[in-house]
């Protein structure tokens, strides 16, 4: 029976977005290859974000829950007990489920790669490998480092609905012996397989010789959502799972081709957006783009800002070390800023039956502003904050701002990233880039 309860938690976890590994999520997008201008030459792209079709409705406690496991954090009792009063389950099979798969990720000793909330945003890219071009949908991913696809290797149970790579088919293939890879998700999905070098092409720019990991196994979550084939990773190669030798990611390989050695993200609220690689467009943000040092150990996007406003509120100093995370929905922060931002809703409650910090839905939500730097800031409006209902029908709202005390991470999710353009540099000296824009 705890082989069946966790498949069907696995299985409701997906349909909720929860045990997919989709990128940046931002209004329940996907992310199409759009061929760049005659002017680029190949040497910039830009990648435009459509509707997603497959539209599931948000849950926060879901969101946080996923967010829990990504980060190996243990589940709380009364955040097990909200997950499984949304899923129709026992709070004993949501805990098996965390600690099973929790347990299986020290076993294996596997890196924790960021899964996208498919509620929030979803974003899938037409990605061609091999020769002749074999087209894919992959999600673009800043917190993992492996490039993975569903292959002609899995069962054919597990490959029905997705797009699957044959490297048998491919002239450019060649089999990198002795190599594997193993990735066991923060939501606790797996993925492993085999290794090949092979032509990968995105937005037009070729990369030779990616490594592309085949995947020969792959979880219940990964084949429940038939819009992905498989993902690209873009956090510090690091972070990449092969062994007994990592691999690069491909941006890290085609970055002696970009223009500049770095790639930029528009995300939007209920709209679409974009991601341009190798160019910064000017004009995609307003002012100057402040640029911060990242610390890239052990392979995310790292910073620290100086501090939060909340509304007009006088200006916060505390520094605030975090990962910029395209594949986690909500934002996380100390307990002393949620009590300081919800303070100023009237009815906000810390939520045990919901999983986190709720309030009216009639109520004004305020901004939330985070220093970059001492001078420069960006100003999270408050309908992004503000995700809706916590049930069909239900005049209580789950909040965009949630704790990272459990977690033992902050996380500037999506909620913050789709409120600036941001530059993700690479190269020796890493750095991030925040600007203001049009909202």
């Amino acid at each position: 029976m705890v082989a069946l309860t966790n498949l069907l938690l696995t299985s409701l976890l997906a349909s909720a977005g929860l045990a997919a590994a989709l990128p940046p999520r931002i209004g329940n997008t996907v992310i199409e290859a759009q061929e760049p201008e005659p002017t680029l030459s190949g040497r910039k792209i830009t990648l435009a974000q459509q509707k997603n079709p497959r539209f599931h409705k948000f849950n926060g406690a879901l969101s946080v829950y996923k967010t829990y496991l990504k980060y190996g954090a243990a589940v709380p009792d009364h955040l097990a007990q909200a997950v499984a009063n949304h899923l129709g389950i026992s709070v004993a099979e949501v805990l098996n489920y965390a600690n099973t798969t929790a347990n299986a990720r020290r076993g294996e000793g596997s890196a924790t790669a960021a899964p996208i909330d498919s509620s929030d945003s979803a974003y899938i890219t037409p990605v061609s490998i091999g020769t002749p071009a074999q087209t894919l949908n992959l999600d673009f991913d800043t917190g993992s480092s492996d490039l993975w696809v569903f292959s002609n290797s899995l069962p054919s149970s597990q490959r029905a609905g997705h797009v699957v790579y044959n490297p048998g088919k491919s002239s450019s293939a060649r089999r990198l012996n002795g190599a594997s890879w193993d990735i066991s998700y923060g939501d606790g999905s797996t993925s492993r397989g085999n290794v090949y070098l092979d032509k990968v092409t995105i937005g037009g720019l070729v990369v030779s010789n990616q490594a592309v990991e085949t995947a020969q196994q792959v979880s219940q979550s990964f084949t429940s959502e038939t819009a992905i084939d498989g993902l690209v990773g873009l956090a510090f190669g690091s972070l990449n799972t092969v062994k007994p030798t990592r691999q690069k990611t491909w941006f890290e390989n085609a970055l002696s081709q970009l223009d500049e050695p770095l790639f930029a993200a528009d995300l939007k609220y209920e709209a679409s957006g974009t991601y341009d690689f190798g160019f910064i467009d000017p004009a995609k943000h307003t002012g100057d783009i402040t640029y911060v040092p990242v610390n890239p150990y052990p392979g995310y996007w790292t910073w620290t800002s100086p501090g939060y406003q909340v509304g007009s509120s006088p200006f916060v100093s505390q520094s605030i070390t975090n990962i910029a995370d395209t594949g986690t929905t909500l934002m996380y922060v100390p307990d002393s800023i949620l009590q300081a931002y919800y303070e100023h809703i009237p009815g906000a409650t810390n939520s045990r039956s919901y999983g986190g910090y709720v309030f009216p839905c009639s109520a004004e939500v305020p901004d939330f502003t985070f220093g970059v730097t001492d001078e420069a800031s960006i100003t999270i409006p408050g309908r992004f904050i503000n995700f809706g209902s916590v049930d069909d029908g239900s005049e209580t709202c789950f909040g965009g701002l949630q704790s990272s005390s459990d977690v033992g991470i902050n996380i500037f999710g999506d909620v913050a990233l789709k409120a600036a353009y941001v530059v993700f540099k690479g190269g020796d000296s890493p750095s991030l880039g925040w600007a203001s824009k049009q909202l």
